[in-house]
């Protein structure tokens, strides 16, 4: 059964955006069916036509005029197409709100095209199962149906820390965390080139490239405001191992800040310009099936307890064993 609420606006809340309204005076009811809701989930809402304003749908960036009339239907939620698969995890922490998970290189978050199995969802999904009768029962729903409990991604290819949430209460406070940039994410990487400073920050805009749509750029019309710092940890000559931390989470962020000042991510085919580690691979290292990116560190407040949490993973087998070979050269 849907769950369904009517809202009359008056002269204080005109002029509002209607997503931002319903994401405030929502979460100020401070009750369970409605404090989970996020804004991009109010969005889809209202892009669905699931929200009107005097029987007419709107837009998300509508403005609310007094004596408006808002009428919120909230759908059941679908269940999961996504199957359970007994996937061994690499968990790092556990408790009732939250899970830690050390992600393998090579492994996709989530369903999409070309990988709708072997996912951390699908493992996800099995390892909160109930045992008894094989119902998922703890993973927040924010994500949709097919992204349960994911808070933020790591690509396939990228080794490392991820948070997972329980419940939506914990998936929309670790969200805002996210947003207030608050978390600490720490990664490391190698990269290509010698590196001129010891340290630094880029700061760049990150949108979709303007002819690529699959790729991400710098170079782009509707870019959103991107920070990467970092710090030089090894030197190799040819390559640079360096500590990394994000400011802002834009997707490809690290690979693609890296790429624009002319030190890929070793074995990055997306934003490594072609490069291979011809050294490397001739002397009969098996190697690069992936890019050389890992995220080693991270921390964050926990939504229940109010304690700060910090988790690092060492390197995995595959960057220390690249990491081993050239310190040998």
């Amino acid at each position: 059964m849907s769950l369904t609420k009517s809202i009359h606006i008056t002269s204080d809340s005109a002029s509002k955006r209607i997503d931002k309204f319903l994401l405030d005076s929502l979460g100020s009811l401070q009750t369970s069916q409605w404090t989970s809701l996020s804004r991009s989930y109010i969005q889809r809402l209202i892009r669905n036509g699931r929200v009107t304003v005097t029987g007419k749908s709107v837009k998300a960036g509508y403005r609310l005029k007094a004596g408006d009339e808002i009428h919120i239907e909230i759908p059941q939620p679908e269940p999961s197409r996504v199957k359970p698969e007994p996937i061994t995890l690499d968990i790092v922490y556990e408790d009732e709100s939250v899970i830690i998970v050390n992600k393998p290189a090579g492994m996709v978050v989530h369903p999409a095209a070309g990988n709708y199995s072997g996912t951390l969802v699908s493992a996800l999904l099995y390892h909160c199962r109930d045992k008894y009768n094989s119902v998922t029962t703890s993973l927040s729903g924010i994500g949709g149906i097919e992204r349960p409990g994911i808070v933020h991604r790591l690509d396939k290819d990228t080794s490392g820390l991820l948070m997972v949430a329980k419940d939506d209460f914990t998936h929309q406070h670790l969200s805002r965390q996210l947003k207030d940039r608050t978390i600490v994410r720490k990664y490391v990487a190698l990269v290509k080139g010698n590196t001129k400073e010891d340290s630094g920050r880029i700061e760049m805009p990150i949108g979709r490239h303007v002819s690529d749509r699959k790729r991400m750029s710098t170079r782009t019309k509707r870019g959103r405001w991107a920070i990467t710092e970092f710090t030089v940890m090894e030197r190799f000559g040819e390559y640079t191992l360096l500590k990394l931390r994000l400011r802002t989470g834009r997707t490809h962020q690290i690979r693609v800040h890296l790429s624009s000042i002319g030190y890929p991510v070793a074995g990055d085919r997306v934003y490594g310009r072609g490069f291979t580690m011809r050294k490397v691979i001739a002397h009969g290292y098996p190697v690069f099936h992936r890019h050389m990116l890992h995220a080693q560190t991270l921390g964050f407040i926990h939504p229940k307890s109010g304690r700060y949490l910090e988790f690092t993973s060492r390197l995995p087998d595959d960057m220390e064993g690249v990491l081993n070979f050239l310190r040998k050269q």
